[in-house]
């Protein structure tokens, strides 16, 4: 590691915005979620997962740290694409500093991150920018230390820190280092609060990762998932109906499986997770529907925080 990290002026509380960008599959998500302590943010092998701003709220000794898992930066093709890149880097310009996750077990950055970093460049912020090696324990020290200079050599990162996220080794010494940079002021949340999506959309998320996990091969990335209606009941438990959209009817037929055991098989997994996570029962039921317009609707744009005319 190597660092630049102020000395804390003063027990006073601190509080700020930490956005976590990097290429896809940098593991921006998996590190968010060990850092917070819980899930707040889905996972999946297909690039591309994380749509919206997501917000994940930890306190760090007398500090508040909420980052901001952003979508994966690439050259943008669609109107989706695109309008997931500007909230990527409209994340990234209201934070109070910056993290940039690089994959390290590739050996060589992503092209992806090189523009990421070109970017960071012409900003020419002050907030402190740093760079997290995640997923070490897959190469080699010597590779990985190469890695770092090279990185550091294309960009002057305030810190450079090596981790697995998947392993949550290496996340104290960052956390006190991000602790440390953060502005003095109140809290924005209250203490015991680990995330700002509403209950309704992180279930959505939820199912869509399981979607992604068992069709990975087989499935596009232009599917979504909604939560129609939420019910609530006296003995505390929840009915959640929702519809996941597709654009053909062929994409209809692999989720529902035959005789409709493989959506059955994923609303299983889907609502053990939501009932542990919010820990009362959950009655969940999920129908599949065809729309090929799903994707370029404005209203859904909204509900994901993004800009339908990015």
């Amino acid at each position: 590691m190597t660092d630049k990290t102020p000395s804390p002026e003063s027990d006073q509380q601190r509080c700020g915005f930490v956005s976590v960008i990097g290429a896809p599959n940098a593991g921006k998500s998996t590190l968010m979620n060990a850092l917070v302590g819980s899930k707040v943010t889905i996972v999946s092998p297909k690039v591309q997962t994380t749509r919206t701003i997501v917000r994940g709220i930890m306190v760090h000794d007398n500090s508040q740290i909420i980052f901001v898992d952003t979508p994966g930066i690439f050259k943008a093709e669609k109107k989706l694409e695109k309008a997931m890149i500007t909230a990527a880097w409209e994340g990234e310009a209201e934070s109070d500093a910056v993290i940039v996750v690089v994959d390290a077990s590739r050996k060589k950055y992503h092209d992806g991150t090189r523009e990421i970093l070109q970017t960071l460049r012409d900003a020419n912020h002050k907030k402190p920018v740093i760079l997290v090696l995640n997923k070490i324990d897959a190469i080699q020290p010597e590779t990985l230390l190469a890695l770092s200079k090279e990185l550091n050599a294309e960009y002057a990162f305030d810190a450079t820190f090596m981790i697995s996220a998947l392993k949550e080794k290496g996340l104290d010494d960052l956390l006190d280092d991000i602790a440390n940079r953060l502005p003095q002021g109140p809290f924005h949340y209250p203490e015991d609060q680990m995330s700002d999506m509403p209950m309704r959309l992180l279930a959505a998320e939820i199912t869509r990762e399981k979607l992604f996990h068992r069709f990975h091969q087989e499935l596009p990335y232009n599917l979504t998932v909604e939560t129609e209606n939420w019910e609530e009941f006296d003995n505390g438990s929840a009915k959640v109906d929702q519809i996941v959209y597709v654009t053909k009817d062929g994409h209809r037929k692999i989720i529902l499986g035959k005789g409709g055991q493989a959506i059955k098989s994923v609303g299983i997994e889907a609502r053990k997770e939501l009932a542990d996570m919010l820990e009362r029962d959950i009655h969940l039921k999920i129908h599949v529907k065809v729309d090929p317009r799903w994707i370029d609707d404005p209203d859904r744009y909204r509900v994901w925080g993004l800009d339908h005319n990015a």
